[in-house]
């Protein structure tokens, strides 16, 4: 008897890396080792010198084929001297959370995602007008004019729950069409591996039903809400007293950190941070309490607790997860650590 290990990375493509995967067939018992991959095509190495090492990271059970299969999260190494390859994020991810363990700092993660059927958002008019009715009553609504894609949310809600990730909600977005899943809270790499695993199920499900699910930042022009992944994060520090809520505010906004920041926080936030549709202007940085069009929003309870987190509504759906959170975690906990 043998069993299936999905074998999934992400590539070097830009200036938005994709996800890949191979299926490896093992004897049942066997664990699951490094394997390699043609890297001169997925943008990661030339054709003279292609091979590339996928190294096992974060393994879930695969609740798409069942039984004894494996989802295998995977690390690109450099064979020569099996470190990581330059289009690896998560190794600096591990880096930070090792730096500032003692801070424990938490990420919760909101990613916004747009579903796309024959060339236009699901449920956008097939003949006709080529707009549906404005946004307004799609956020959260329950009904077949205001909702399109449940059945898909709920089958990739289904399988990330059997496939144990830190999955805490969904609900459908602004824009008919859209949706989001909330990941967290986790640690700094711990929210990079849910995330990509639950990316990969979202693609792959959406690809039963002939529909792509796609992160673009800004999926159509004009008057309608671009897709973020709004970035709820903490420290212990933060957890217990306001004093650190408003440090964490500030070191984000300042000298340097916001061009630094918006440079990894994904393609195309010029087009999204436009300072309509819930976002501050990226030429600005501001924070306020329950303020959806500032850069990072203070929630209401935060403020009223005098505890808890902020919420980074800068980066953009297609963000690296591991590449945002090792950013925040380094910014806000170098900073206190100087205090």
């Amino acid at each position: 008897m043998a069993y299936r290990a999905e074998y999934i990375w992400i590539d070097g493509t830009e200036p938005v890396p994709l996800m890949r995967s191979k299926t490896k067939i093992l004897p049942d018992g066997a664990e699951v080792g490094v394997w390699g991959f043609d890297g001169s095509s997925t943008n990661q190495a030339q054709g003279a010198n292609s091979d590339c090492v996928l190294s096992p990271v974060f393994i879930t059970p695969d609740p798409i084929r069942g039984g004894d299969d494996k989802l295998v999260l995977c690390e690109v190494l450099v064979p020569d001297t099996m470190q990581p390859h330059p289009t690896n994020r998560r190794a600096a991810a591990v880096e930070m959370a090792k730096s500032y363990a003692d801070q424990e700092p938490w990420f919760g993660m909101e990613q916004e995602y747009t579903f796309f059927e024959e060339g236009r958002p699901m449920g956008w008019p097939r003949a006709g007008y080529y707009y549906p009715a404005p946004q307004g009553p799609y956020y959260c609504g329950v009904g077949a004019i205001e909702i399109a894609g449940r059945q898909i949310v709920e089958a990739h809600t289904d399988a990330c729950l059997a496939a144990g990730l830190a999955i805490s909600g969904t609900n459908a977005e602004v824009m008919l069409g859209q949706w989001e899943f909330q990941i967290g809270p986790v640690g700094t790499v711990e929210v990079g591996d849910h995330m990509w695993m639950a990316r990969y199920l979202l693609y792959r499900i959406a690809e039963d039903f002939n529909v792509n699910a796609s992160i673009s930042a800004k999926p159509i022009e004009g008057d309608w809400n671009g897709a973020g992944c709004h970035t709820n994060f903490s420290t212990k520090a933060m957890r217990e007293g306001y004093d650190a809520v408003i440090a964490a505010c500030e070191s984000l906004g300042a000298p340097g950190k916001i061009e630094e920041h918006l440079a990894a926080y994904g393609h195309g936030y010029e087009d999204r941070l436009t300072g309509d549709h819930e976002t501050a202007h990226y030429s600005e940085y501001r924070y306020g309490v329950s303020d959806r069009g500032a850069s990072v929003r203070i929630p209401w309870q935060v403020a009223q607790d005098q505890k808890g987190y902020i919420e980074d509504r800068r980066p953009n759906a297609n963000i690296d997860p591991y590449e945002v959170a090792a950013l925040m975690t380094n910014t806000v906990c170098s900073d206190w650590s100087k205090r």
